[in-house]
């Protein structure tokens, strides 16, 4: 199963009636840590877990806390020290070099921490703030109508409805929730067999799009969500309304990609690749009648990072690499980008 957040609901919502269940996330981290701020994963009364708060080596620990949650109903605050000879982290000799500070909160019926409208949200393709009460079991999910652009922050209010003398200050963990990244594949070929499975493997959504008979076939691509048969304007109509992420153009014929490229100007996509040389691209261009100046996407082509491979699995491999880091990174500055890929770097 993916570790990616609406599976880990979804295995959630279907076993919420047959155990009994705690949330786990990690609320803060100093140093290298392996997961950061934000990370979640949901843990049930028969030893079930899904997703991750470490690289595997806290996990044990975390479910056998997991426990005492869901025996006393309380809320419990956990941390672990990497850089202390004497906490159990170190002893592990896990190597991070980071502290990681773990809230587990009990989920009952009657207060599911706003996991129900997170989830219909995520299956609505909505983007939201989730909104953690740090040392209670309390949280609520915000939808929004647009991603939210804010990092995980910790936020301190103030409340004010117990009618004391000094208003309590209370610290409540917020961090921005959107769908996993949904992916329009144009061309049903072999090649894109490896791209699409690894693609779900990712836990993404994956559109297949190709107006020939003999290819995008579902028995072919069992893994694809949906699969089109048109290239023109029932794939911009697709683009404008099905919250796409990502789109890459890979049918090695000249005017179905042509077709596919023009039907992408209807809206911004974060990311937009071709397959083939640069001027395979600039011929293409030409047949759809596009000027580069009037594409609304920046396109990479060729598509993917260069990473020397041929083979269709190393190619899917390379703009999957590619696509990824720009979903990811599209509103993160060089300098915050190094910074994490070194703390990645470290971690691993």
């Amino acid at each position: 199963m993916s570790n990616q957040l609406t599976a880990m609901l979804q295995a959630w919502k279907k076993g919420q009636d047959e155990a009994d269940w705690v949330l786990g996330t990690v609320y803060k981290t100093q140093g290298s840590c392996y997961r950061k701020a934000g990370a979640l994963t949901l843990i049930n009364s028969r030893g079930e877990q899904y997703g991750l708060l470490s690289g595997g080596c806290l996990e044990a620990d975390i479910v056998r806390n997991a426990r005492k949650v869901l025996q006393w109903g309380n809320p419990l605050l956990l941390s672990y020290d990497a850089t202390d000879e004497d906490d159990w982290s170190y002893q592990l000799g896990i190597g991070c070099g980071g502290k990681v500070y773990i809230m587990l909160q009990a989920i009952t019926k009657e207060n599911d921490l706003g996991l129900g409208a997170m989830l219909t949200a995520l299956e609505n393709r909505q983007p939201g703030l989730y909104h953690q009460k740090i040392n209670a079991n309390q949280a609520y999910f915000e939808p929004l109508a647009d991603k939210p652009f804010q990092k995980v922050v910790i936020q301190h209010r103030s409340d004010e409805s117990r009618n004391a003398e000094k208003p309590i200050e209370e610290s409540w963990l917020v961090q921005p929730i959107v769908p996993e990244p949904h992916l329009v594949i144009v061309g049903g070929g072999v090649d894109a067999k490896p791209l699409v499975n690894m693609a779900k493997e990712m836990g993404w959504k994956i559109t297949l799009a190709d107006p020939r008979a003999s290819h995008a076939r579902a028995k072919n691509f069992p893994n694809a969500d949906m699969i089109l048969d048109d290239v023109g304007e029932p794939l911009s109509e697709y683009l404008l309304n099905q919250g796409v992420d990502a789109m890459v153009i890979m049918s090695h014929s000249m005017e179905i990609d042509a077709k596919a490229l023009k039907s992408a100007q209807v809206k911004v996509i974060d990311y937009v690749a071709m397959l083939g040389p640069k001027h395979r691209f600039q011929e293409v261009l030409g047949i759809a009648k596009l000027k580069p100046s009037q594409l609304v996407s920046k396109v990479a082509s060729p598509a993917g990072f260069d990473i020397g491979g041929q083979l269709p699995e190393s190619i899917a491999l390379s703009i999957l690499a590619q696509c990824h880091s720009v979903l990811h990174h599209s509103n993160v500055s060089q300098g915050e980008q190094n910074e994490q890929n070194e703390e990645t770097r470290i971690a691993s």
